[in-house]
């Protein structure tokens, strides 16, 4: 396997819910001590600056730790687990599916469980179960099992148990926290491109904390770094499956990077949209235009810091995002990489400027 899979698997199988980010932070670290300065907000989000050939300006390049997941709520007399949502979730996607609990003893394994068909009446096998109704078997025999045996108690946090591997065509990569562990992969092989590179500004590639929970850690390390300009790197719907209009989403899987010209936190710069379509193309860059009317990312809340930050989302299209598992397209990844490091690459004070001119 080679170095830049094997970074994407690393970041796809590490376990980091939203507020339990500290793994993810360990991985940033490890890969960018070498060639960045190393600081933190007192979130917990990560920033790394890697110097150019001058201090500014400030490029921030924001990709969010945090995968969704879960947290303890209740343990029942009989040891089920009642939980509570960290980011959004859809039920459909969840029943019958594995679950790690983490709790002060290790990792014990789960399932969120559901009553067989066998026993339910018609009309209800066409319902939705209230997410209220959701419990985890972890297979405790009581309570009392759960809580001392194990050592689970509320407050700890449950990661979706699904592993990283390579499909058919091995292009197309199946694994868990796509949203937004690819962001934070390609914020790292952005940095280590530029390491032998010359650019006339100061990047931060930032991991953020707590952004499916409400963009924090981009509201923190914005405060930190005050940017000039920034970019959220994230995932985005792919719109090539069954079921799915190309009114929804037409972004697919292997056709490049993709640029958002909107989602429901920003309307980004659109100087800075249009010179980054620019530069991709004049750089063979393959990308896709997406438009997101359902979600935000990170820069919602950086490109209003202070007196405002142009910002503009690049994202890679994934298939089933916020489900225990999803799919990215190799290429698209690589695109996006090649996107950054040449648009760095341009970014002068000069140009900069003209963004808000």
């Amino acid at each position: 396997m080679d170095k830049m899979l094997a970074c994407l698997r690393e970041f796809s199988n590490a376990h980091g819910v939203s507020g339990y980010e500290q793994e993810i932070r360990g991985l940033m670290r490890k890969h960018l001590s070498e060639i960045a300065e190393i600081s933190y907000d007192k979130l917990g989000s990560i920033i790394c600056r890697k110097r150019g050939a001058s201090d500014g300006p400030r490029i921030m390049l924001a990709g969010h730790m945090d995968e969704i997941g879960f947290m303890v709520k209740h343990i029942t007399q009989e040891g089920f687990i009642r939980f509570t949502y960290l980011g959004g979730w859809w039920e459909h996607v969840m029943l019958g599916h594995r679950v790690i609990v983490k709790t002060r003893k290790g990792d014990i394994p789960g399932v969120i469980g559901c009553k067989p068909p066998h026993i339910l009446p018609p009309e209800d096998r066409k319902k939705v179960i209230d997410k209220k109704e959701l419990f985890i078997d972890i297979g405790a025999g009581s309570n009392e099992e759960a809580k001392d045996r194990f050592g689970v108690k509320p407050g700890d946090p449950i990661i979706p148990d699904s592993t990283f591997t390579t499909m058919a065509n091995e292009k197309f990569l199946l694994g868990k926290a796509w949203d937004n562990r690819v962001g934070c992969a390609i914020i790292v092989e952005t940095l280590k491109q530029l390491a032998g590179e010359s650019h006339p500004n100061t990047v931060y590639g930032v991991g953020t904390v707590q952004e499916e929970v409400g963009l924090r850690g981009a509201a923190t390390s914005a405060a930190v770094i005050n940017p000039d300009l920034a970019f959220a790197i994230d995932t985005g719907v792919a719109g090539d499956v069954p079921g799915i209009s190309e009114v929804d989403s037409v972004t697919k899987l292997g056709k490049g990077v993709a640029v958002s010209v909107y989602d429901k936190s920003m309307i980004p710069n659109t100087a800075l949209r249009d010179f980054v379509f620019e530069i991709a193309e004049q750089n063979g860059i393959p990308y896709q235009v997406d438009f997101t009317e359902g979600g935000g990312t990170d820069a919602g809340r950086i490109h209003i810091h202070d007196h405002g930050v142009p910002s503009v989302v690049i994202s890679i299209p994934t298939r089933y995002i916020h489900c225990h598992s999803g799919i990215i397209h190799r290429d698209d990844y690589e695109a996006a990489v090649r996107l950054m490091v040449a648009v760095i690459k341009k970014l002068d004070s000069s140009v900069v400027q003209s963004f808000t001119e």
